[in-house]
C-alpha cells in the first residue's frame, strides 16, 4: 500500500487538494484533505501518467550523430529512461516500415527495435510500458512484407499510413524538400534522381499498399491512423475507409474535416512548445484553441508532452484538467485503453508529480502501476 499525500490531484473535471491511496498497482481511493501518513507531495500537482502514441525518439538514440549508429539495446534503454523522466508511462514506439529514399537506416532500427522490445517487454528492466506503432510507408515496395512479419506481434497496437514522398503531405513543397536534402549533404543530381524514383514508386504502390494495410489491420483489430493530412479530400477518403485517427493534420481545413467526420485528431506537442511548426504547417495551439485536437504526441521530444499541456494553460487556451486530458485520457481512448489515462479509483496507478516553476512544469516523481520509476 502507498499513500501520496498533500497533492493537487488533477481529476477529469476538477482539481482537489488531497491524498491518494494505491494498492496492488491500482488507485484504490482519492480523498480530499491531508492524511497523517504517506509520501508528502509538497502541494505539487498529481496527474495521470502520460500516454504518447507516436514518438520517434528511439531513432534519435540509435543515431545520435550522422554515421554514428549506437548499439540498439543500449539505445532502447536510453530512450526508455528519457520517456520515464518525462512522465511518459505508456509509450508507443513509432517504427518505420519501408524504404523512403534517404533514410535507409530506419529499416534496421525497426528490425532491432522489435527484437529488443520482445526481449525486454516481460522483464522489470523497462521503466515505461512500451507498445509498437507501425509506420507503414505506402509508396514502398518492401513495406507489406515487413508488415506481414510484424503485425502478429502482440505489442503492435497502432498502425499509421505514411507517405513521405516529395510533393505530398508534409513535403508538399518540393523546393523545401530539396533544400532539406541538400542540407543533409546530398548533391542536386542525387536529389533529382531520388525525387523521380520516389514519385514513380508512389504512383505504383500507394493505392494497393493502402488497401492491403487497411485489410490486415481490420483482420487483427488494430486501430489505423492517417498521417499529415492536408486536404479535405484526403480526410474524406480516410473516413470512407474507416480510419478513425488523424495524426498531425498539417492544415486547419484537414483538422476541421476530420472532426466533422468524427475522426479523432493528434497534434504534435513540439509544435506547441516551439510556438509553431518547424516546416510551415498549421500551429497546433491554434487548433487546440478551437477544439480540433483530441490528443498530443511527442513526435520526437518526449519532454514536449508535459510542456505542451502546461503551455495550453499558460496561454489561457485550456483549463488544466482539459490540457492534461490531451496527454492522457485522449490518447487512451484512441487505442482502447480503459485501464489508464485518468486519476480515478480502479485504474492503474500511473502517476506523475509535477511542480510548476515560472510556467515551466518540472517532473519530480513518476510511478508506473504504483512502482516509482523516476
Amino acid at each position: 500500500m502507498m499513500i501520496l499525500n498533500n497533492a493537487q490531484i488533477v481529476l477529469p473535471n476538477q482539481i482537489i487538494t488531497g491524498h491518494l491511496l494505491v494498492e496492488d498497482g491500482l488507485i484504490a481511493a482519492i480523498e480530499p484533505g491531508q492524511s497523517r501518513v504517506g509520501i508528502d507531495c509538497d502541494g505539487d500537482f498529481l496527474i495521470p501518467g502520460i500516454i504518447d502514441l507516436h514518438t520517434d525518439n528511439l531513432e534519435r538514440q540509435v543515431l545520435p550523430r550522422s554515421n554514428a549508429r549506437w548499439p540498439s539495446r543500449s539505445a532502447l534503454l536510453a530512450h526508455d529512461a528519457q520517456c520515464a523522466v518525462a512522465g511518459v508511462t505508456t509509450v508507443f514506439d513509432a517504427l518505420c516500415l519501408g524504404d523512403i529514399g534517404f533514410e535507409k537506416e530506419r529499416l534496421q532500427t525497426f528490425l532491432n527495435g522489435q527484437t529488443d522490445l520482445a526481449a525486454l517487454a516481460d522483464t522489470d528492466l523497462l521503466k515505461a510500458n512500451h507498445f509498437l506503432h507501425l509506420r507503414c510507408e505506402l509508396p514502398s515496395p518492401t513495406m507489406l512484407d515487413l508488415l506481414d512479419a510484424a503485425i502478429v506481434d502482440p505489442l503492435v497496437r497502432l498502425i499509421s499510413l505514411m507517405d513521405h514522398s516529395p510533393g505530398v503531405g508534409q513535403y508538399a513543397d518540393i523546393a523545401k524538400y530539396r533544400q532539406m536534402r541538400a542540407g543533409d549533404g546530398h548533391s542536386d543530381e542525387a536529389i533529382t534522381a531520388m525525387i523521380d524514383q520516389l514519385q514513380q514508386s508512389r504512383a505504383r504502390w500507394t493505392l494497393p499498399n493502402r488497401a492491403a494495410v487497411l485489410s490486415r489491420a481490420r483482420d487483427h483489430g488494430i486501430p489505423v491512423a492517417s498521417h499529415d493530412d492536408r486536404t479535405i479530400t484526403e480526410v474524406t477518403d480516410n473516413h470512407r475507409d474507416g480510419i478513425a485517427i488523424a495524426e498531425f493534420p498539417v492544415t486547419h481545413d484537414a483538422a476541421a474535416a476530420a472532426h466533422a467526420h468524427g475522426i479523432a485528431t493528434i497534434g504534435g506537442a513540439p509544435n506547441i512548445v516551439r510556438g509553431g511548426s518547424h516546416s510551415g504547417n498549421v500551429a497546433v495551439l491554434d487548433l487546440v484553441r478551437v477544439g480540433l485536437i483530441d490528443a498530443l504526441a511527442s513526435d520526437y521530444v518526449p519532454a514536449s508532452m508535459i510542456e505542451a499541456a502546461f503551455t495550453c494553460v499558460a496561454k489561457g487556451v485550456l483549463a488544466l484538467p482539459a490540457a492534461i486530458a490531451l496527454i492522457s485520457a485522449g490518447p487512451a481512448a484512441m487505442v482502447g485503453f480503459a485501464d489508464r489515462g485518468q486519476v480515478a479509483p480502479g485504474l492503474r496507478a500511473d502517476l506523475v508529480q509535477v511542480r510548476l516553476h515560472q510556467d515551466m512544469p518540472v517532473i519530480r516523481a513518476v510511478w508506473r502501476a504504483g512502482t516509482r520509476v523516476a
